[in-house]
């Protein structure tokens, strides 16, 4: 049974995306019109209706890797990987459309208010993102290859509870878009080299 297969099962949504269907290998998502979590560091505004689906990542150190297509329409869509302890203690890593209509690499960690950073723009919708779990603290990494890694972020969240992992799908300012996660993968691995990603 593959991890997409499992993501595939609804009882592993706690918000559910406009579709979901297995195609082959791939999990293909829709996201929601409207839909987003975020918590504006500059409003207070808190938003958190993006369908996401959680597992329970091992004991220890972990790794949860994916290959992302997202089917941008607007700016904002994209497709991540997930953290989550919290509703106001989480993280993601998104592949998502900036407002110049760029695919490129994002990351937001949310303690309370969200944290958001722009890391690089990439040249087409389909990338590879990595989420590491180092002893109490994380690792965002992203690939256009799957095997050579940059470093988009390394951060804690602090003490967590009940702490979950998996994908994420948004559309905040459009009609939704499509996004396919294939080769996923949830192992007991730890990142050897923080800064190569390997």
């Amino acid at each position: 049974m593959t991890l997409e297969s499992i993501l595939a099962d609804p009882r592993h949504w706690p918000i559910r995306p406009a579709s979901l269907t297995l195609d082959g290998d791939a999990l293909v998502v829709e996201a929601g019109a409207g839909t987003d979590v975020f918590a504006n560091p500059l409003t207070g505004e808190v938003r958190n209706d993006a369908a996401r689906a959680l597992l329970t990542p091992p004991e220890g150190d972990w790794q949860l890797s994916a290959r992302l297509r997202v089917g941008f329409q607007a700016p904002w869509d994209a497709g991540a990987l997930v953290i989550w302890s919290a509703a106001d203690t989480w993280a993601k890593l998104n592949l998502e459309q900036s407002p110049d209509g760029r695919p490129a690499v994002y990351s937001v960690v949310t303690r309370g208010l969200s944290d958001d950073a722009v890391g690089w723009n990439l040249d087409s919708g389909s990338a590879w993102l990595r989420i590491s779990r180092i002893d109490d603290g994380f690792a965002f990494h992203a690939s256009i290859d799957g095997r050579s890694w940059r470093l988009a972020r390394q951060f804690s969240l602090g003490p967590v509870a009940d702490l979950r992992v998996g994908i994420e799908v948004q559309s905040p300012t459009g009609q939704g878009c499509t996004v396919r996660f294939d080769r996923t993968t949830l192992a007991s691995t730890r990142l050897a080299h923080l800064f190569d990603g390997r």
